[in-house]
C-alpha cells in the first residue's frame, strides 16, 4: 500500500468497540482503564453487552450511561428479547432515550441455561426482528443487529440466515455486526450473498483479537465459529507466555483487518473482552490515532 493510499485508508476507517459489564471491582477497574485508553481513538460507538436472560441489566445500564457521560462517545446498549415482556422493554428503552442513549444493539438473546431450546418469553417479543420493530415504534433509535457468516447455531440453513437478517434490517435496523470469524473468505461470501438478497445496509465484521486461546475455543464452540488449524499450531505452548501470545494475536488480527480492507471494508467492530492493549495496537497500526497523535 502506498503512502498516499494509506493516508486515504486512515480517513475512511471507522471502528467501534464492545465491552461486557464487569462482575467484580477489579474487573471494573480493568474495563474503565480500557475504555479511557480507547476513547481518544474516536470510535463510532461503544457497546455494552447484556447477560443471558437479561442478568446484567443494571450493570449494562450503568456502564452505558457512564461511558457516554464521561467520554462523550455514543454508547450502545445491548437489549434482548429473552426474559422481558414488551412492557419491560418499553420501560428500559424509554429510560435509555430519556438519558440520551440513542443506540441499541437488538438481539434475540441467550438463554440463562446454555443448551436449552429457545422459547419466546410470554408477553414479550418473539425474535430480534420483532424487537427492532418495537424499538422503532418507541423512538428513533440507531439499531444494530447480529449477523452470522458461519450460521447461527439455531438457523436451519444458510439461506434462512440471510433471509432473517434481511427481516431485521427491513424492520428498521441500521446495520448488522457479525459474529467473530477468522476466515475472510467466509465473510466475503456472506457479504456477497447479502447483497444478492437485496441487503444494502452495512455488514460490519466483528474482529476478536485473541487474548486467551482456551477462552476462544469455548466462545467458538458456543456460537459455531470455526477456529483455523493454524491458530491451534501458532498458539500452542503459549499459555504461560503472554508476551509472545500477544505478538501472535496482533499478527493474526492485523492481517485479517488489512485483508478485509483490500476488499473494500471500512468499518470494524472489535470485541475487546474489556482489554485495550491489542485493540489499541491494531488501531494504531492502521493509522487510527487520538487527536494528539494525528498525522497531518
Amino acid at each position: 500500500m502506498t503512502a498516499q493510499n494509506n493516508t486515504a485508508a486512515k480517513t475512511d476507517l471507522r471502528v467501534s468497540f464492545e465491552f461486557f459489564p464487569p462482575k467484580t471491582e477489579k474487573m471494573e477497574e480493568t474495563m474503565w482503564r480500557s475504555i479511557h485508553r480507547l476513547a481518544p481513538l474516536s470510535p463510532s460507538f461503544v457497546s455494552v453487552t447484556y447477560g443471558a436472560g437479561g442478568t446484567t441489566r443494571d450493570r449494562t445500564h450503568s456502564s452505558v450511561t457512564r461511558i457516554q457521560d464521561e467520554t462523550g462517545i455514543p454508547a450502545a446498549a445491548h437489549l434482548t428479547c429473552v426474559g422481558h415482556t414488551k412492557q419491560e422493554i418499553e420501560q428500559i428503552a424509554r429510560k435509555y432515550w430519556d438519558e440520551g442513549i440513542r443506540s441499541i444493539v437488538a438481539l434475540r438473546g441467550d438463554l440463562p441455561d446454555a443448551g436449552d431450546t429457545y422459547v419466546p418469553t410470554p408477553g414479550g417479543y418473539d425474535y430480534a426482528a420483532d424487537l427492532v420493530a418495537g424499538l422503532k415504534e418507541i423512538a428513533d433509535f440507531d439499531i444494530s443487529v447480529s449477523a452470522y457468516p458461519e450460521m447461527h447455531p439455531d438457523a436451519p440453513s444458510a439461506d434462512f440466515e440471510i433471509d432473517y437478517l434481511k427481516r431485521k434490517l427491513d424492520a428498521g435496523a441500521n446495520r448488522a455486526i457479525t459474529q467473530f470469524f477468522f476466515d475472510n473468505e467466509t465473510y466475503l461470501r456472506f457479504r456477497d450473498k447479502c447483497q444478492a438478497a437485496g441487503i444494502t445496509a452495512p455488514i460490519v465484521p466483528g474482529i476478536l483479537p485473541v487474548t486467551n486461546f482456551g477462552s476462544l475455543l469455548r466462545f467458538a464452540k458456543m456460537c459455531g465459529a470455526d477456529v483455523p488449524k493454524r491458530f491451534h499450531w501458532r498458539f500452542d505452548g503459549l499459555d504461560d507466555d503472554p508476551d509472545t501470545r500477544r505478538m501472535v494475536a496482533f499478527h493474526e488480527a492485523i492481517s485479517q483487518v488489512e485483508g478485509l480492507m483490500k476488499e473494500g471494508v471500512t468499518d470494524f467492530h472489535f470485541y475487546t473482552l474489556n482489554r485495550a492493549e491489542l485493540t489499541y495496537a491494531i488501531c494504531h497500526a492502521l493509522g487510527i490515532r487520538g487527536t494528539e497523535q494525528a498525522v497531518a
